[in-house]
């Protein structure tokens, strides 16, 4: 067989898959959209992560908050994500940021997911998968936890701190 047909086949295959699972991740959580630095920092500031602290991203992605919370604030760092293809990435940015060890990517459904260690949760989803894992967060999170959401708020939680401008909402458990 010719080897240019052998890649056109893998090609074809690896965007079928990435666009069956980019839907699928939409329809159970949010589909991914990439955060800007920026706002990953000013994320993690108003969460005020410290060291040593463990940080989970829901819906992580490629990985970019996991990996800026444990190279700059030394968080230990956790993302969940349902998408293979986008934990498989992440686990390699993080290998070649010298970064195992302080930050991971674990895939599965953050729904399912044992959220009890976490000091942070920081999230992008939309509106109503904030309204539905809301009451997940607070029945989990140990008292005095913070829930950084960007964008979407949750219905029944007042934020304690907001960025209208950056649309960042701060919440403790």
């Amino acid at each position: 067989m010719d080897p240019v047909w052998i890649i056109a086949v893998i090609i074809w295959a690896f965007l079928i898959a990435y666009i069956i699972t980019w839907i699928i991740s939409g329809l159970i959580g949010a589909p991914w959209v990439p955060t800007d630095i920026e706002t990953i920092n000013k994320m993690l500031v108003m969460a005020d992560v410290k060291p040593g602290e463990v940080l989970y991203d829901l819906g992580s992605g490629d990985g970019r908050v996991i990996m800026e919370a444990a190279r700059k604030f030394q968080a230990r760092s956790v993302g969940v994500e349902l998408n293979p293809i986008m934990v498989l990435w992440a686990s390699l940015k993080i290998a070649s940021s010298g970064l195992i060890g302080k930050a991971k990517v674990v895939w599965s459904n953050f729904f399912s997911a044992d959220l009890r260690k976490a000091d942070v949760i920081t999230l992008y989803l939309l509106q109503t998968t904030n309204e539905r894992l809301e009451p997940k967060l607070k029945k989990e999170l140990k008292p005095g936890s913070r829930v950084v959401s960007h964008v979407f708020t949750f219905k029944d939680w007042i934020p304690v701190k907001a960025d209208t401008q950056s649309q960042i909402y701060l919440y403790i458990a």
